[in-house]
């Protein structure tokens, strides 16, 4: 496992309660390949967002985040280079989605009010700490299980197969790709 696969630090962007995937992926977006599909992330939300993020940056969202369908949402975001995902509360499903797929996400209680647009935030899987760097806003929750840790610093669950000798190794990188990570959850990327 790595540390520091497990700590990310970004310019912060804050979504409210209830994004579903269907907001995050419209229907639209599902015929067109992955790197165009990217763009489409939060179009109905927040137009013009995907022209804005950054590499590193972070989504931070309110409570039933990810709520709906099993979009491969959690790839498209890897494909615009998000960092990590943080809410007050996932959809089961979405989380463990962007967990297959090697993005970090952190449950941290009230996070869409201790956080505002371009705040830098740090978040650390492994501590289970979180700071506002910003304001000093900080915090802690309690860390996730080993598992978990380990598919997100492997860079996903199909990564990890390889890494443990369950895939063929040199396809380890390969799978890292946002177009196999969108595959590998199940939905018509």
């Amino acid at each position: 496992m790595t540390e520091n696969a497990l700590r990310v630090t970004g310019r912060v962007w804050v979504f409210g309660d209830g994004l579903t995937t269907d907001a995050m992926y419209p229907a639209d977006a599902m015929k067109m390949d992955l790197a165009q599909a990217a763009t489409m992330v939060f179009y109905e939300a927040r137009p013009g967002w995907t022209g804005q993020v950054a590499r590193g940056d972070i989504v931070v969202a309110g409570r039933n985040f990810g709520l709906g369908s099993s979009r491969p949402v959690a790839a498209l975001f890897v494909a615009l280079g998000v960092a990590a995902l943080v809410a007050e509360e996932f959809n089961s499903l979405f989380y463990r989605n962007a967990v297959n797929a090697g993005l970090p996400a952190m449950t941290v209680p009230d996070a869409s009010r201790a956080f505002s647009d371009g705040d830098t935030g740090t978040f650390d899987l492994a501590t289970g700490e979180w700071s506002n760097d910003t304001t000093g806003m900080s915090g802690s929750v309690p860390v996730q299980p080993d598992l978990i840790l380990d598919i997100i610093a492997s860079g996903g669950v199909l990564p990890r197969l390889a890494r443990q000798g369950y895939l063929p190794p040199e396809l380890a990188e390969a799978l890292r790709s946002p177009s196999v990570r969108a595959a590998g959850q199940g939905s018509g990327a």
